[in-house]
């Protein structure tokens, strides 16, 4: 609009803004259609070995997930890289996991705040000594190496 009352007129482009009631940032403002922010960093820093790629963090991220007892997500396995050395944040993680496939996004538990309910009016009734025997079962997996 601006534009076309300066090609008629031929007045001060600032002028002109200044009639319609317009900002001057905003008439000159340019769209950078790109995301906001830096973007993401390839290096991470090691205690021991500088900064390495991201593959190697990849790399060291799949060794963790590979020991038979530990199955993580990304806010434990930035403990897990922190105590190997590694200066990464939670954020990072998350990206890199995401990136290499690594998140468990399906196979999350789904917490609903319930609680406990389920054995809630669950009640055992015996007429004679041993009738019943209940135990926990708790699984562990055992790796046996032939």
């Amino acid at each position: 609009m601006v534009d076309q009352f300066y090609e008629r007129h031929k007045c001060s482009k600032l002028r002109l803004i200044q009639m319609v009631g317009l900002a001057e940032s905003s008439y000159y403002r340019k769209v950078s259609g790109g995301k906001k922010g830096l973007k993401p960093s390839i290096n991470t820093k090691h205690s021991r070995l500088g900064n390495v790629n991201e593959s190697e963090v990849i790399k060291s991220i799949k060794a963790i997930l590979n020991h038979p007892f530990i199955d993580c997500g990304y806010r434990l396995m930035t403990s897990y890289l922190v105590r190997k050395g590694y200066q990464i944040n939670h954020k990072k993680v998350y990206r890199i996991m995401k990136q290499a496939g690594l998140l468990k996004l399906d196979d999350r538990i789904k917490r609903s705040g319930t609680g406990r309910k389920f054995v809630k009016y669950r009640k055992v009734l015996t007429n004679r000594p041993f009738q019943c025997i209940e135990m926990d079962i708790k699984y562990v997996w055992m790796v046996i190496s032939v």
